[in-house]
Formats: structure tokens, sequence, C-alpha cells
């Protein structure tokens, strides 16, 4: 399906370009094609046959060559002047005075405060080659510890999870269309039909064949609209349901014995500790009924091939990666992963959450999921970078820790911010604004002036998506190509490009390239052997696969897209059992804060909003974020649908307007977080972190609410 016809500027090849959508980590496949319309050249989009989208696009795919020419461009390096710098408006300047100040300045704060002063914050969205530049940029050019990125607010708990019952993270171990041949579906946290409708075709397969799908949600979502089972628990309460579950598995003799026995180990710990989740126990915790858990858990184990798909709304707890051990509990129970068609898997959400993760922008992580920590990751790293292993910084903080010590004495003092904007997407983000104030510097690289690069001392104009080439890895492990369609705007550089040169200004030049398959052959070297080896996928393989699954160790590998058919990567070739337990969120309703609050996506935006909120379509599709209410809620608190709510948590408030729904629970309220200023929910969310893999607790924290006459609202 054709989308809209978008203008361009800089030139455009005569023919149509395939390449993948900049959103979502589905990457659905597109065409752009450029042709004359009105009164100039226009960019055609289209979905194009591929393996994950079968040629749909949702509305943001569709609307996504806006971008290109987007009258917000950022086309010329911005500074600002004066002793008082971020009081003084911005200037034009030229990008070798721009790159000099921000190589000036990492290396000042690098002197006066040692090597960790200096750091990068990165983005889930940005292409193999960049988060790998990204990684080696900051161990070799500054050799700081200081480098984490957003995916630690996205998949980081389900992450954590799967190495340690897996031996490896690769968010699905298995092809998206899996999903259409499977008998039974269950979706923990996860609403696909909103957050990824390409994704719906290969459920709604299923759903032709017989297939019977069950969601768990505090919301009645459009996913759970189209499903069989609702599963309705109370925020923050996913793990208990899993236990229970798994409790209910066992007294009805539904669980796997012979595949327990074969394949997994630590089995008899973990029936023992679930003795203590009786029905009656979790119907209390979770606020689901035992009949629909005793129905849940018979259409799971009794299906011939079943998958369990866990999502952000069960993961973003300061207890997620236990939360996603008791959902992996239940699918090795079963006798899931491994076996065709079924298995146990997560739904990365960023663009390039999966890539992105796997070649270094985590602070403990090295290219090919090696960690830093290990001598011998850091000697083979090390030798295909040219560099002494001793030179190589250990292990740095994760994203939030950085964010909250940044300006202080042991914290960042000049911080480079690519590809993402925490000043909306960060939890307690109004903390996080103050803390990128106290820097002594502060560049961002970015496409539009986000929120966050407002707060820059430099900002640079970097390409985007249809401007360049490279590779991404979507939501099943495939490698894809990002192919170049047209010219990016004159000005605007490619952070590749940003990286090698300021490398070459600290005097680290000679170990960097701004080529993006001169950079892609290196990963590969660097990835080989490692969990997530991509030493066997080329360029030229991609092109005439569509896409190579890793682990692909040589170029006669076929790749691998699906894992765990014949063991598991752990010492021993099993699984993984483990004894995990409900607790309470870090946060419960008191007599002040006497609600929950949740948050997540919308359909019509994606992440902070910097490029949604900035796209016709999208806008006029959702002008602004409103508050899910109940009707028995709203009648308490004296609010009418379209009226104004304020919410307030021991963090900040935002005032929204109020959309009545009988699909959310009458003790809780949902926002999305796309939106800033007054509207900026993440200014509430709490940055609890889980112990395991650092992630904050976006998805519940206790609100106040109250009702504000809509005749005081001011006007945007």
């Amino acid at each position: 399906m054709a989308g809209p016809h978008l203008p361009i500027s800089g030139s455009a090849p005569e023919q149509g370009v395939s390449t993948h959508c900049p959103y979502c980590s589905l990457q659905c496949a597109m065409t752009l094609t450029p042709r004359e319309h009105g009164a100039g050249p226009v960019l055609e989009v289209a979905g194009a046959p591929f393996p994950t989208n079968r040629g749909g696009l949702c509305e943001k795919g569709q609307s996504s060559a806006e971008l290109l020419a987007h009258p917000d461009r950022l086309t010329t390096p911005l500074v600002r002047d004066g002793s008082g710098a971020r009081d003084e408006p911005f200037r034009a300047a030229s990008w070798d005075e721009a790159l000099q100040r921000i190589a000036d300045a990492l290396t000042v704060a690098q002197e006066r405060f040692g090597p960790d002063a200096a750091g990068l914050f990165g983005g889930g969205g940005m292409t193999n080659e960049k988060a790998y530049q990204a990684g080696k940029f900051v161990r070799v050019a500054l050799r700081s510890a200081s480098i984490d990125y957003n995916g630690r607010f996205c998949m980081s708990s389900a992450a954590a999870a799967a190495t340690k019952a897996f031996g490896v993270d690769r968010g699905m171990p298995f092809p998206l269309s899996d999903i259409a041949r499977a008998d039974t579906v269950l979706l923990v946290g996860s609403n696909p039909a909103d957050v990824m409708p390409p994704a719906m075709r290969w459920f709604a397969a299923g759903r032709e064949r017989g297939a019977r799908h069950l969601v768990v949600d505090p919301r009645y979502t459009a996913t759970a609209a189209a499903a069989d089972v609702h599963l309705q628990p109370v925020p923050g309460t996913d793990l208990a349901l899993a236990n229970g579950l798994l409790h209910l598995a066992v007294k009805h003799r539904l669980v796997d014995t012979a595949y327990i026995a074969e394949r997994t180990t630590g089995w008899p710990a973990v029936k023992r500790a679930v003795r203590q989740y009786w029905p009656d126990r979790v119907e209390r915790i979770t606020g689901v009924p035992v009949r629909v858990m005793e129905r849940a858990v018979r259409v799971l184990a009794e299906s011939r091939a079943t998958i369990i798909l866990s999502g952000r709304g069960a993961e973003q707890h300061a207890k997620g990666s236990d939360t996603a051990l008791a959902w992996i509990n239940l699918a090795l129970a079963l006798g899931l992963p491994g076996r065709p068609f079924s298995g146990w898997a997560t739904m990365t959400g960023q663009g390039n959450g999966q890539g992105g993760r796997e070649h270094g922008q985590k602070a403990d992580q090295l290219p090919g999921y090696r960690m830093l920590a290990d001598p011998a990751a850091r000697e083979h790293v090390a030798g295909v970078w040219g560099v002494d292993p001793d030179e190589l910084p250990q292990p740095g903080v994760s994203a939030y820790e950085m964010l909250d010590r940044l300006g202080t004495d042991g914290g960042v003092r000049a911080l480079v911010v690519m590809a993402s904007n925490v000043a909306v997407s960060a939890p307690n983000a109004a903390h996080v604004r103050e803390r990128l104030r106290a820097l002594d510097f502060l560049a961002v690289s970015d496409i539009f002036l986000s929120e966050t690069a407002e707060l820059a001392d430099v900002v640079l104009p970097t390409t985007q998506w249809a401007e360049e080439d490279g590779t991404m890895t979507n939501v099943e492990g495939r490698v894809l190509r990002r192919r170049r369609a047209v010219d990016a705007p004159e000005g605007a550089r490619s952070d590749l490009a940003v990286l090698a040169d300021l490398a070459g200004r600290l005097g680290r030049g000679e170990y960097f390239d701004d080529d993006p398959r001169t950079v892609f052959d290196e990963l590969r070297r660097a990835s080989a052997g490692g969990k997530a080896d991509y030493a066997g996928i080329t360029w030229e393989r991609i092109e005439a696969e569509r896409g190579v699954f890793w682990p692909c160790p040589s170029e006669d590998h076929e790749g691998t897209p699906r894992l765990f058919r014949d063991g598991f990567p752990t010492p021993d070739g099993r699984a993984r059992f483990h004894v995990v337990h409900h607790r309470d969120a870090a946060e419960t309703p008191d007599d002040e804060f006497p609600y929950r609050l949740t948050t997540g996506r919308s359909r019509a935006h994606y992440q902070s909003g910097t490029q949604t909120r900035r796209t016709k379509a999208l806008l006029d599709a959702e002008p602004e974020p409103t508050v899910e209410v109940h009707p028995d809620l709203a009648a308490r608190l004296g609010v009418a649908d379209g009226g104004d709510l304020l919410l307030r948590t021991r963090r900040g408030s935002a005032r929204l307007r109020v959309r009545l729904t009988s699909t959310i629970r009458p003790d809780t309220v949902f926002a999305p977080f796309h939106w800033a200023g007054e509207q900026t929910i993440n200014d509430l969310t709490n940055p609890a972190l889980d112990p395991a893999s650092r992630m904050p607790e976006f998805k519940v924290c206790a609100v106040e609410l109250t009702a504000v006459p809509t005749t005081t609202r001011e006007d945007a």
C-alpha cells in the first residue's frame, strides 16, 4: 500500500530504493520512490513484501518520509556564546568550530576530573555501525567507562532474564512468522495491535487456523480485545501471576516432566517455591479470578505449540528481570523453548533495540555480547581494535545512574548525547533535566532541536534513516540493510563521521573510519566467537537472503533463525530455572497518593515524540495526550470525559485531558509518555532500579489525582 507523497530536499535516485522503516523493531520493509508531483519532487512511501511485514506499514511508517524535508530539520551546527552558556541563544557555527568545542570540552573534563568525566549516551535507533562505533569511541578515544543508552530503559530486564535462563539474549529466538503457526499465544504486558500493527497479521493468521490467544494487561487493549482470554492484573503483579499459573500447572500435572529432566536444571527448587502461590492468594495479590487462571493454564498446557511473549508492561519494573524469569520458568515447565513453533520471547521495542545492545553501548558490554569485565573478551576485542587490553576501562554505571550523577563529583561532566531525548524519555525526567543543566558541557546530535538539544552547548545536525547506509537487527535477530535513498541536506553529517572526526581531534583518529561498510566489517571481526556472532554476515548475503539471523559464525553458515533446537548456550547445554518471588512495587498507594499510574505508548506516536510530534498526519490523529480513567474512578474524582486531571507523584506533576474508558482497572490510570512540557509523564515515573538489569520502574507508581476546572487551562 502506497503512503503519502512527501516533499524531498536534495537529489534522489530515479528508481525506487528498498529500505526499512525508521521506527520500531519490526523494521518493516518499504520502498521509497521519487515522483514528480505539483511544485517539485516528492517521495512515495510504499510497504514492500518482506518476511516480517508482508507489505504492511502502520501510519508511522507511511508518514515517515515527512521527516526528511521537515521545516524544523537541523542543517547547521548550533553553539552558544558567552560565559552564561545555557542562558545565551544559539547561533549557527561551522562544523570545525562545533567539533573542536566538543573535543576541547571532553579534554578539559578529563584533565580536571579524570577519564570517566567524559561520556556518551546513545540510542537504540542507531544503526549497528553507529552503536558499535559509539562504544569503541568511548573506550578507545576517550578511554572512559561512561557510556550507556536508552535501550537500558527498554530491553534490559528481558535481556538479563534470558541470559540467566538460556545463556543468551535474543529478543525473539524464532522468526515472527512462528506466531501464526502456534496453537496458543500468551502476551504478557504487550500491545502489538497499537505499537506494532503490521505484526498483527501473524496473530490474525494464527486465529484463522484456530489458535487461541491470551493477554495479560491491566488495560483491555486492542490486542486484548482480539484475544480469547484477558487476564487483568494489578500493575506490578505479573510475577505473582506467573508463579500462580505454574502452581496450577504442577497441581494439575500439566508440566512436561520429560523435557524438564532432559533439557533443564534447577526445577526442584522452583517447584517447591511456587507452592506458596496457591490460587486464592494469587487472586488477592493480582485481582485475577481463580477461574480465569485455571482456564488460562489449561489452554497453555494442552496446546501442541505454545508461545509466551513478554513485553515492557511486565519488564519495566524494579523487579522486571525476576518477572521475566517467572514467565520463563512457566515456559520451561511446559516444555516450550526449542520446540517447533513454541517458546518464550520478548518483543524488542526500538528500531535497533536488539543490535544496539549487542555491540557495545551498554556500560558492561563489548561487541558480540562479550562482557567488558571478562579478560578473554577484552583481549579479543582489543586485538581487533589494535590497542592494549589494559587500556580498556572496566564497566561503568547504567543509564539512569549515569544521568543521576551528571555534573557531580565522580560523575560525567562533559556529555555527548546521540539519538536520544532523555529530557523526556528518562524516568524522573524533571530531575534528569536538572542534571543536564548541571553539566559543564553538553553536546547533542539529532535531526531536530529536541528537548534535550535545547539544553545543550553544542548541537550537531545528523543524517537520518533514508540518508544513510548501514545495518539494523530487528526483533527476530535478523540483520537487515538500511539503504540510502536520498541525499542528506547540505550541512548534516553522519554520526559515524562525527565520532571519527572527534577521535582524530583527540589524537586517536587512526583507530576510526567513517565508512559504514568498513565499520561493519570490523564489527564482524570484533563479534566473531561471541554469543551475537556476525562474522559470517556480509552485506552481499543480507541482500541475497533478505536478512541473515545471528549467530552466523562463518560465511558458509546458514544463520540461525531458531535457537535452542539442540541445546542452550550454557556450560552444560541446559536451560536454567530460577526461584523468584513476588514483591510489591517500589511504591504502593497510600493516603496521600491513593491510585496507581501506569505508562506506555500510543498508536500514533513513538518514544519521546521528537519525530512523531512533528509529523502532521500523526499529530492530527493524536494532537495531545490523554489520561485513561475508568468511569467509576472519574465519578469519585468529579471529572468528566474531556475534563482536565492533575496527576501528582512524589517526583512531579502533569496535567492531561481525561478520556473515560471502561477498559482500564478502576484503581489505575494510564498515560502515554510521548509529550513534553506540562504533559511530560516521565516527570512522574519512579527511577527505582532493578538490581540485575538496572531497569527503572516506569510501569507503576503511586499517584494523586485532582480534577482541574477546564476554564483555567492555559492556551498551549
